[in-house]
């Protein structure tokens, strides 16, 4: 028989799959998958459940409903002072993962070239390289993630079309700094580039940092797509809301490819996702000072029990380096391990390269109850005391 396609038949079952399945098997608390343990707001909900019932169950438009399209237009100026046409700059997809393959369909010619950021959101590279692009890496290495910005402008050339930036950053909870992203800006001006903004935690910012869009910056509103996500504000990620941010001659090219991948969203969760994006401040400012109490907690449990913790100033994880524990194996072992011995799932952040990997670090999810926190700090603890007092 004739192979299939051979991109998809390389990428296997997603380390994340993998590990949330291993987690059931072995009834272990499941911080490697980055979905909340409880729903999100009440009214949210109970507006999608009414909106069942209103008489609206058919297609809604391409683009999404339009009191979603005005409500992230209002988002976008109410958070960042970034004007937009509701009817022509905005559009929803199922999902920021939908987002980022529309964008990036939009964008992209086959031998095009995306400059992407180490370590990265694992359906980045497949995407690019099933669109016949090339892909340009630049890593940031650890503890510290720094922006290596010589290697980053090495890597722009003149087939350079996009580069696709997630800011805050998965897994390393980086949030690039004004003057990183002013060093980008000037980069894409330079190379007459796009920039496809991957900033689905854009409200899960802690120590009083502040999201900065690469779109608001000058010379970048008509350079930029930019995506976010009702999931990760409304922590109802089962909902799968994604919506674009574009200027007019990028959206419409956004919207065939969404509309080629599933044409449209569910509208009684786009009408509930409205009411959500129109909550006071005190609802956007509490997710992060919430996250951020549980990702100190999480943290302190784990220096406690002898990882090295590494910094993270947004989105739902915190990475550690287990090497100070002495175990001896890879990130993709120890992970195994803890999940089979210890009853915590965890995920090897050399799942976010696509080859040599640093191999001593495991992401965890800080975006859980705190009392299952808490008993996840218990599990780890007993399992290391138990392994040094063998020793």
């Amino acid at each position: 028989m004739k192979s299939p396609n051979f991109l998809l038949d390389q990428i296997g079952t997603t380390i994340f799959t993998v590990m949330s399945a291993l987690a059931v098997q072995h009834g272990a608390i499941n911080l490697g998958q980055g979905f909340p343990d409880t729903d999100g707001p009440d009214d949210i909900i109970m507006a999608a459940a009414d909106a069942l019932k209103d008489g609206r169950n058919q297609y809604p438009p391409l683009t999404g409903v339009p009191e979603l399209r005005a409500a992230v237009a209002a988002a976008n100026r109410r958070f960042y002072g970034i004007e937009v046409d509701p009817a022509s700059e905005v559009v929803v997809t199922s999902g920021a993962t939908e987002a980022i393959t529309a964008c990036l369909m939009a964008l992209l010619n086959p031998g095009d070239e995306v400059v992407l950021i180490e370590p990265l959101y694992d359906t980045y590279l497949p995407v690019v390289r099933m669109l016949g692009a090339t892909a340009r890496l630049v890593r940031l290495e650890p503890p510290d993630w720094v922006l290596p910005r010589a290697a980053l402008e090495a890597a722009f050339g003149p087939k350079t079309k996009l580069l696709l930036l997630n800011s805050p950053m998965n897994p390393t909870g980086k949030v690039f700094s004004a003057d990183e992203l002013g060093f980008i800006a000037g980069l894409l001006h330079r190379h007459d580039a796009y920039a496809v903004c991957d900033e689905v935690y854009e409200h899960l910012i802690f120590d009083g940092l502040s999201h900065l869009p690469l779109m608001s910056l000058p010379g970048m509103r008509e350079r930029c797509a930019r995506i976010g996500s009702a999931g990760k504000t409304f922590s109802l990620t089962g909902w799968k809301i994604g919506y674009v941010t574009a200027p007019a001659h990028l959206a419409t090219l956004i919207a065939r490819a969404h509309q080629n991948l599933t044409f449209t969203t569910p509208p009684n969760l786009q009408r509930a996702v409205a009411i959500g994006l129109g909550k006071d401040d005190d609802y956007f400012f509490a997710l992060g000072r919430d996250l951020a109490r549980k990702r100190d907690l999480l943290g302190a449990g784990l220096r406690g029990i002898g990882f090295d913790v590494l910094a993270s100033s947004g989105s739902y994880f915190i990475t550690a380096d287990f090497s100070p524990l002495g175990f001896e194996g890879d990130d993709v072992a120890f992970c195994r391990h803890i999940t089979e011995h210890a009853g915590v799932a965890a995920i090897p952040v050399s799942a976010f390269y696509p080859a040599d990997a640093p191999t001593r670090y495991a992401r965890f999810a800080v975006c859980k109850r705190d009392s299952v926190l808490q008993e996840a700090i218990a599990r780890l603890g007993a399992h290391f005391a138990a392994r040094r007092a063998a020793e």
